[in-house]
């Protein structure tokens, strides 16, 4: 059921839309732009009617904060308000609302707009998804990283959110390809693939395929302890796998991971901090592979095994 989110400062206009809409959509309400950003933010709404008369932070100005978060630009939003001048219509369609409705509304019209509404919302983010997805494994690609990851970093200096990003790889992968072939190194990568992606469900995690048997991934909102500890489960459950290898060095297929959690800043580099992760997967596969190592911004690094 596709679930839709109300922010309006009236109870009584917010409860007569739930009405109209709660026996074929989720519904949830929010009464202040505050709530409603969080909301917007932490759910998986698949539409925004939001009022635009609200004390404080008016529509506008949340809809202005909707369209600018990562998490939340591609939501469509209807306006709706008891203000019919042009301009009001006209500025809420620029700042990227979808639709404008005017108080006193007619049921059936709401009805009939948000359902085609959501219809070009699945639509939009089928094509999307096309585009963003690795063919082989169906997970993000490197175009998908490359447009997420910068705009997680803006979002996290906005925020002021702990940023994580790891680099991570499948160990001896051209031995295994000189040994069993190149379609059965296509298949181990996509069991990793498949594999490590069920550890990275959150709204606000990034989990992409870099290149050839590499993967990078980003997390927001946990602090460095904690980002290590959940990608040694991740390195665990690729080993638990039990793929073999059979090789001198490798009795199963696993995978080496470098990461490092930072609280950027205005002005901090983004591909600084991506360097860094590569040199904490350089440290891993140096001190035998298989493992995790994780940097703060001060340097202080965890090392596992």
């Amino acid at each position: 059921m596709d679930k839709i989110l109300i922010i309006d400062d009236s109870a009584v206009q917010a409860g007569f839309l739930c009405s109209i809409l709660s026996e074929e959509y989720e519904v949830t309400s929010c009464q202040n732009a505050e709530d409603g950003m969080r909301a917007a933010r932490e759910g998986e709404y698949s539409l925004i009617l939001l009022d635009i008369i609200m004390p404080g932070v008016d529509g506008f100005m949340l809809l202005e904060d909707l369209k600018q978060s990562e998490m939340t630009k591609h939501i469509p939003v209807i306006m709706i308000t008891s203000l019919s001048d042009i301009q009001y219509e006209e500025r809420g369609l620029l700042m990227g609302a979808v639709d404008y409705v005017t108080k006193p509304f007619s049921p059936v019209i709401i009805k009939a707009r948000v359902n085609t509404h959501i219809q070009l919302y699945h639509y939009q983010t089928q094509f999307r998804q096309q585009a963003m997805i690795d063919d082989l494994t169906g997970v993000a690609n490197r175009r998908c990283y490359e447009q997420k990851s910068l705009a997680q970093w803006q979002e996290a200096i906005r925020f002021e959110l702990p940023f994580s990003v790891c680099m991570f790889d499948i160990d001896k992968f051209k031995l295994y390809n000189d040994t069993f072939g190149h379609p059965a190194g296509d298949r181990v990568i996509s069991s990793v693939a498949k594999t490590v992606s069920a550890y990275f469900r959150r709204a606000t995690d990034l989990f992409a395929r870099y290149g050839g048997e590499e993967f990078v991934a980003v997390l927001l909102g946990i602090d460095a302890v904690s980002a290590f500890e959940h990608l040694k489960t991740v390195r665990q459950a690729v080993e638990d796998l039990h793929i073999q290898h059979n090789s001198p060095v490798c009795e199963w297929v696993t995978i080496s991971v470098g990461g490092i959690t930072v609280q950027p800043k205005l002005g901090d580099s983004f591909d600084t901090c991506l360097k860094l992760a590569d040199t904490m997967l350089y440290d891993a596969k140096r001190l035998g592979r298989n493992r995790v190592v994780w940097s703060n911004a001060n340097a202080v690094q965890w090392f596992e095994k």
